[in-house]
């Protein structure tokens, strides 16, 4: 695929008490900002900037499926008639009905008919024994789905948000490492916010892992983030450059990131961060990080998730907590929906809220980051709250769409 024009994707994360600074990727993109001494944002080219990482938030866990009823089950069959008694004697019973199936209403097979009598001596043939009543079927599983289940995940998924320590060093040019466990934290809020977006979970490459590494001890060097740093550059590596040009990248930490990439403050004509983390074609990816600055490969993916459209908030219930996980909210970046098929270009978006229409702003994006097509939508003197379902609705495109955001409180 031809590759669009280079594109800076800056932005300036605000969080309750320090700043980030994130640089997203269209394909190949310049972001030059100085990293400020504890891994804030420095304006730019300065070095000076606000204090470091963002504190970590709580977690919680998965929605689970619907369960199945139990199969309806078969009514017992009618008895066997009974066989003529014999002159004197007296018929053996026919047999009962089978017994119902799994599941079925409690059936019973009507009685044999009696066998006819026989002779002066004869006494009467017995009756068919009547058929047994089918046993009751087992009641499928409830289906899980409430909002306990979608808080469960959210905390459970968020109970470790460690860093990890970084083991790599500038002096010598060392990448070293963040570890295992804070590579798997990172990774498990990539993969919780696409499953709240009913996108398939992603994997980390270990090769990536390397590149993204060497990526993140570059702009630690350098105490600059870019996605085309300069063979100039401190500590510089071929492989560093690569992903650079094919990663999101922070001056915060490699966890805390994510948080700040689903919000994306100051990319209002891109929401590019999000966009490539709910992207259809997203993954494998890699995730390196220092004790200043972390880069996650989002490009070039093999995924194929097929979704038509993917909005965030989504459809279903997501947690307030997801709309607003580090002060800044989904409200003042915008709601956003993509597509790699469906032109927005044209779209206007209604969102209904207990039978009223809340004004929203529609602005179009940016073509390419993550999907084809997308739009955001901010919400115009109101703001999103827990207990409220959010009706959207966006029409004036070649396929309509409409889905119910229903946000739950997960303190």
């Amino acid at each position: 695929m031809k590759r669009p024009a280079t594109e800076g994707l800056t932005v300036r994360v605000k969080s309750t008490s320090r700043a980030l600074l994130l640089c997203g990727v269209l394909w190949l993109a310049a972001c030059d900002s100085a990293i400020g001494p504890q891994g804030g944002t420095g304006t730019a080219g300065a070095g000076s900037g606000a204090a470091g990482d963002v504190g970590s938030t709580g977690s919680a866990g998965t929605m689970g499926g619907a369960g199945t009823t139990g199969t309806a089950g078969t009514t017992g069959s009618a008895g066997a008639t009974g066989t003529v008694g014999a002159a004197g004697a007296t018929s053996t019973a026919g047999s009962g009905g089978s017994a119902a199936g799994r599941g079925g209403a409690a059936g019973s097979g009507p009685a044999g008919r009696g066998g006819t009598t026989m002779g002066a001596a004869g006494t009467t043939a017995r009756g068919g024994n009547v058929g047994a009543t089918g046993s009751a079927g087992n009641v499928g599983t409830a289906g899980a789905g409430g909002s306990a289940d979608v808080c469960t995940r959210w905390k459970a998924d968020r109970a470790d948000l460690s860093e990890g320590t970084w083991t790599g060093d500038v002096t010598s040019c060392t990448p070293g490492d963040i570890g295992v466990t804070a590579r798997a934290n990172a990774l498990r809020l990539v993969n919780l916010y696409r499953s709240l977006a009913q996108l398939p979970a992603v994997v980390t490459d270990p090769t990536r892992d390397a590149q993204d590494q060497a990526c993140a001890l570059m702009m630690r060097a350098n105490n600059t983030i870019s996605h085309t740093p300069p063979t100039t550059w401190t500590c510089y590596a071929a492989d560093g450059a690569t992903a650079a040009g094919s990663s999101n990248v922070s001056s915060g930490r490699a966890v805390s990131s994510v948080d700040l990439y689903m919000i994306d403050s100051g990319n209002a004509t891109t929401i590019g961060h999000r966009r490539w983390i709910l992207s259809n074609s997203l993954g494998p990816i890699g995730i390196g990080g220092t004790d200043k600055a972390s880069c996650m490969w989002t490009l070039s993916g093999t995924g194929k998730a097929g979704k038509a459209w993917t909005a965030w908030p989504a459809p279903g219930q997501i947690p307030l907590q997801a709309v607003s996980p580090r002060g800044t909210t989904v409200d003042m970046t915008g709601w956003s929906v993509q597509s790699d098929g469906i032109n927005l270009a044209n779209a206007q978006v209604t969102v209904t809220v207990d039978g009223t229409a809340q004004p929203v702003t529609v602005t179009q994006l940016d073509a390419n980051y993550g999907s084809k097509y997308a739009i955001r939508f901010n919400p115009t003197g109101w703001t999103t709250q827990a207990g409220k379902t959010y009706s959207v609705a966006i029409s004036n495109i070649p396929t309509a769409i409409n889905y119910d955001v229903q946000i739950v409180d997960c303190p």
